[in-house]
């Protein structure tokens, strides 16, 4: 890494310092992060594997995906929602996953509360993308020195403290903000990232829920 925070690939593409030269986070980072989403069932996914990361590295969530997809029916929320004290057990044992039962019982509790929001909301979509931050409370500058300290913000604290209110748990404020990254509420590739510009361009097409 380069002290702008970049690192160049070796296809000779810059990316954002937390890239690495670990493929699983080149793949992730060059197709997933930060691009713009409304799909419900991925916006679940993606909460729940956040939570599922605290204390831990997310490559190792990463690498663990597929098997979090097959162990929570694809995170569809209505169909966790049903899943029993038999299912907990069950996931317990299961050693493709983060056996942690509070994490695994949070997911399951979760999934109650996503439903009662599509409920109210229409849409968890719709409730997410309220919380997306105004150009002015962006940081003017995106670089690695800005970045490495915005572990949370005024918006990520809001919907952190909005969702425990409403019955979820493990969303505290750097986790919902870890999430709205991923989701592509805010664009945090650094200046000078290959990427930044794409996702920029993509956030602008994209049509936000209401």
């Amino acid at each position: 890494m380069v002290d702008d925070g970049l690192v160049k690939g070796e296809d000779g593409c810059c990316r954002c310092w937390w890239v690495g030269d670990k493929a699983d986070y080149v793949a992730y980072h060059d197709d997933e992060w930060g691009v713009p989403t409304a799909d419900d069932q991925r916006l679940f996914e993606k909460v729940c594997l956040e939570g599922f990361q605290s204390g831990l590295s997310w490559l190792t969530i990463l690498r663990k995906r597929e098997n979090f997809r097959a162990a929570f029916a694809e995170f569809d929320f209505k169909k966790v929602a049903q899943f029993t004290d038999e299912d907990v057990e069950r996931l317990l044992q299961d050693a493709g996953i983060v056996r942690h039962r509070k994490k695994i019982e949070s997911v399951i509790n979760n999934a109650g509360r996503a439903c009662e929001l599509v409920e109210e909301f229409g849409s968890l979509a719709t409730y997410f993308w309220r919380y997306e931050p105004s150009e002015a409370a962006r940081p003017k500058v995106c670089d690695y020195e800005t970045l490495k300290l915005l572990g949370k913000t005024a918006e990520s604290t809001a919907m952190s403290k909005d969702l425990k209110k409403r019955g979820w748990s493990f969303v505290g404020p750097t986790t919902a903000y870890a999430f709205m990254q991923s989701m592509g509420m805010v664009n945090d590739h650094l200046e000078g990232c290959e990427w930044r510009d794409r996702i920029e361009k993509l956030r602008k097409a994209f049509e936000r829920p209401v």
